[in-house]
């Protein structure tokens, strides 16, 4: 591809998709980014099967024929096991998806107890489970479905930090002891759950290895849009965030979407969903 400034859009049910966007603008600081949170519909784990596949595909099809990019990340595990299908067959261009990194969790573990930290839906897709089949022979792994910390996550960017003791009790199933061979990689099945990378660390009832999936998500982007144009001018990142609902963001999350290089898109003209 290799376009110059080429234009990566960006699609997740709320802000979890924040973790992606830093690591892909780290490797592609040239590039321009146009991210869309439904905050409209959030959480999908709510939505029907056949209802997220139409929404999903709605609203990014909507996106693709706006704002014409040369890539699109779903950085959602929900819809990523169930709407990317749907949505190559319908569009000649790259998609990079997000899906539980079970196969380096496998490779990582020196116990071969892995936790798989999800929402409900991900955790309910045959999907899930034929990764752990094709990718994980030898280890124990424990599917853990979390109603709540994807929208602790969003209410702790959003200045609202929930007690240890709510984000413990999602996390708390992860942890399993079988005769001394502790859990010791628990995979972040939900982009949204590296947004409480440090209270995660802290909580944990012991130490165990955090398995982000932003970096090797970023890196399939960043080769699927080509060689990185030598040398890149130092400049302010080109990335705008537009929600679909007309809820006002809180101002703290506001600042942090700045701080991580994404200004607020007018949300007239840039969503009509």
């Amino acid at each position: 591809m290799g376009a110059a400034n080429p234009l990566v859009l960006i699609f997740d049910s709320g802000i979890g998709g924040l973790t992606v966007f830093r690591e892909i603008a780290k490797l592609r600081p040239d590039a321009r980014y146009a991210y869309i949170a439904d905050d409209a519909r959030f959480p999908y784990g709510d939505l029907a099967d056949e209802e997220m596949i139409a929404r999903v595909c709605e609203l990014v099809g909507t996106a693709i024929g706006r704002e014409r990019p040369d890539c699109v990340v779903i950085a959602c595990n929900t819809a990523s096991t169930l709407v990317l299908p749907h949505l190559r067959a319908a569009y000649a261009m790259p998609f990079v998806g997000t899906v539980p990194a079970v196969k380096p969790a496998a490779a990582l573990s020196r116990t071969q107890r892995i936790s798989v930290l999800a929402t409900p839906g991900t955790v309910r897709r045959d999907y899930t489970r034929e990764l752990v089949a094709s990718f994980a022979e030898g280890c124990r792994v424990e599917l853990v479905g979390s109603a709540k910390l994807a929208a602790l996550a969003e209410d702790e960017l959003s200045g609202r930090l929930a007690p240890d003791a709510e984000i413990l009790a999602e996390i708390a199933p992860c942890f399993r002891d079988d005769g001394g061979a502790l859990t010791d990689v628990v995979v972040l099945g939900c982009t949204h759950y590296a947004l409480l990378s440090a209270r995660l660390t802290k909580l944990a009832p012991w130490p165990v290895t955090w398995l982000d999936p932003a970096p090797a998500i970023a890196r399939r982007a960043a080769a699927l849009l080509g060689n990185l144009p030598q040398p890149v001018a130092e400049a302010r990142l080109d990335a705008a965030i537009a929600f679909t609902s007309d809820r006002k963001p809180a101002a703290a999350l506001v600042a942090a979407l700045r701080s991580a290089g994404l200004e607020m898109r007018n949300q007239q003209a840039a969503v009509a969903f």
